[in-house]
């Protein structure tokens, strides 16, 4: 069986194909150049440095190449990373590009049959008629960007995947809590990550916009609520339109974390906490997916560096 990069552990030497998803090109503190470097296949992610390296690598190497790597796994402050031995270019493999870039558990299908079933359940005209719209402007990035440049559902159609789990979450929240308000948390739910499809760059070597820099996902997609009521004659200060607006710029919960209002309604509390857990959920399952048992988790970046236990005897 041909390895993969989460099959590796500390010390296994390897030859494989990967996906460059990364690239940066820096100085060490001797002077020498190198690139530091993230490599991917289906089955995740894994970082290198590429010592002594030459401007014309930089050009050579580039984000969404196909390159043979050849190497050695170690484990540095915790985390995996690849020792490179070697690192060529392979004009064939161009063709691996999409078996070698990580994909959500769904297909692009079923994600869309899914989405389709959920937006029945968003009763209230003014806001199904926006999430439809916007969804319909974004259908083909919605539907294959990832979720985040790394940290929760970093591969494509991570957006749309994180996206539904979310929504399927709510649905069981609701039957749960009747007060809840189900229209207005599916549609908040709907678009309070839409704005991603222009804050980042694509599926391959994901990287920030310059919109997405300077205003992030919140208010892109803020902003294009505004133009879709304008086109569907709604008035974007009626209170539903409000509403729906503050579910998605209540959503990160914290004004330090990009939220220029916390929740103040109970559906926007909800949508904050769902997209807690899911991202939490999906980042912990990753880390303790390459953690052998009995051991702790590397370190979990977007869940403040903590290291997370795999039990030895949980049936």
């Amino acid at each position: 069986m041909k390895s993969k990069l989460a099959t590796l552990k500390a010390g296994s030497s390897f030859e494989m194909p990967v996906l460059i998803d990364q690239m940066t090109w820096r100085t060490a503190k001797n002077g020498s150049h190198f690139l530091d470097l993230v490599f991917s296949d289906r089955s995740g992610k894994l970082p290198g440095k590429y010592w002594n390296a030459t401007i014309e690598d930089t050009h050579k190497f580039v984000v969404g190449t196909v390159v043979i790597l050849k190497g050695k796994c170690e484990l540095y402050n915790g985390s995996l990373q690849v020792k490179i031995n070697s690192l060529t270019l392979d004009p064939q493999a161009k063709h691996l590009v999409a078996e070698l870039t990580p994909q959500a558990p769904l297909t692009k299908v079923e994600l869309q049959e899914a989405v389709q079933s959920l937006l029945l359940e968003i009763v209230e005209p003014h806001w199904n008629r926006i999430v439809r719209a916007l969804l319909k402007r974004h259908q083909d990035s919605f539907y294959e960007y990832p979720a985040a440049k790394s940290n929760h559902h970093d591969y494509r159609g991570g957006l749309a995947f994180h996206t539904l789990s979310i929504a399927r979450l709510a649905q069981d929240v609701c039957r749960h809590y009747p007060q809840v308000n189900a229209s207005l948390l599916l549609a908040g739910t709907f678009l309070h990550d839409l704005g991603k499809t222009t804050e980042l760059s694509g599926s391959v070597g994901t990287q920030y916009t310059v919109a997405g820099n300077l205003l992030g996902h919140i208010v892109l997609i803020d902003e294009e609520i505004i133009t879709a009521c304008q086109q569907l004659q709604f008035d974007p200060n009626d209170e539903k339109i409000l509403l729906l607006r503050h579910m998605i710029i209540a959503h990160h919960g914290l004004n330090e974390y990009g939220s220029p209002k916390r929740p103040q309604i109970l559906e926007a509390e909800i949508l904050h906490d769902l997209d807690e857990l899911d991202a939490a959920i999906n980042m912990i399952t990753k880390a303790t997916a390459k953690t052998l048992l009995g051991e702790f988790s590397a370190p979990v970046f977007g869940l403040d560096n903590r290291r997370f236990y795999v039990p030895q005897n949980i049936d």
